[in-house]
């Protein structure tokens, strides 16, 4: 726990500082960092076609605004767990199940989609001046190509996972990167509204979860006999999908709430999850077609992975002592 801990700090701070080099580049230019005055200050240069001068040199604000929005996305990498930088949130989840809620549902991991979103104004800034990264591509659409490659990535590596919070762990580095795409689209609302329907059947899937790990700890506690309780006697897990099955006539309550977080990540009809992957889907459709087939494949992965744990959790019949 305390190596998850340390390469959560370590992930981060590469992430931070990009955002450190992004923030010297804005106050250079702008001698702010407040947004407004940043945003004012740079159409006002991108219109009036003004060079930044560093030195002796001089830069379009186009270039330097490519720059800072491509440093940006290293921060958003980190803090959002985004390729390459996520490895560090399926480990995070070694803390408690309300942590892991707050975490990767609702306040830490959101921070990264909203720094994209509120700096809108300069990425398409950057993607009306058609700005190329070496020549090679645009920042916003570097965003939206991480973004979809991190959510259908993280959509197969949670299809093997048997811990049940790491399942939730590799669907929130998925989720993120849904929400990540739809800021390079442009889509910043259709971002937000992911973000905020996330936090709600996300956390919802970790507090269930915990209530499905505290439940297998008091049933292997039952069978211990005068053991610690913990499982270290026969290598039992209580976090592990493989010794459960069938606890949906053991916890009926945890069961219906379980589901309908389930159905909402899923994007099943009329839950909220629905409606703003949906309309992530819409703007891919509009934007371009193979990155909404990238986004459509992991948006089927996710209710694959969903199902495969639910059927492993709830359904059937129990397939260790502590389950029973």
């Amino acid at each position: 726990n305390a190596n998850a801990g340390r390469k959560a700090m370590v992930m981060n701070r590469i992430g931070d500082f990009g955002v450190l080099l992004a923030m010297f580049l804005l106050f250079w230019t702008f001698g702010t960092l407040d947004y407004k005055p940043v945003f004012d200050g740079a159409v006002e240069l991108y219109k009036s076609g003004q060079v930044v001068q560093f030195g002796g040199v001089g830069v379009p604000i186009a270039t330097v605004l490519s720059a800072v929005t491509v440093l940006f996305l290293l921060g958003v990498a980190g803090k959002s767990a985004q390729i390459p930088l996520y490895t560090w949130l399926p480990d995070a989840m070694a803390g408690p199940t309300p942590v892991s809620a707050l975490i990767h549902a609702a306040t830490m991991v959101t921070a990264g989609v909203y720094l994209l979103v509120r700096s809108n104004v300069l990425y398409e800034i950057v993607r009306d001046s058609g700005a190329l990264l070496f020549g090679l591509i645009s920042t916003p659409d570097l965003v939206a190509w991480v973004g979809a490659l991190t959510a259908f990535f993280a959509g197969l590596i949670a299809f093997s996972q048997n811990d049940i919070k790491k399942v939730l762990a590799y669907s929130t580095v998925s989720q993120l990167g849904f929400m990540v795409a739809a800021a390079g689209m442009g889509a910043y609302v259709a971002a937000m509204f992911h973000l905020i329907t996330h936090a709600f059947f996300k956390a919802l899937l970790f507090l269930g979860s915990g209530s499905v790990i505290h439940g297998m700890e008091h049933g292997h506690h039952e069978i211990a006999h005068g053991h610690d309780g913990h499982g270290e006697d026969d290598g039992f897990d209580p976090q592990d999908m493989r010794y459960m099955g069938g606890l949906r006539h053991k916890m009926p309550t945890t069961y219906v709430v379980y589901m309908i977080g389930a159905l909402a990540l899923a994007g099943i009809f009329p839950l909220a999850g629905f409606w703003s992957k949906d309309e992530i889907l819409l703007h891919g459709q509009t934007h371009a077609l193979l990155l909404f087939l990238i986004l459509a494949l992991a948006a089927l992965g996710t209710a694959f992975y969903v199902g495969r744990q639910l059927i492993m959790t709830f359904f059937g019949t129990p397939r260790h002592a502590a389950a029973e």
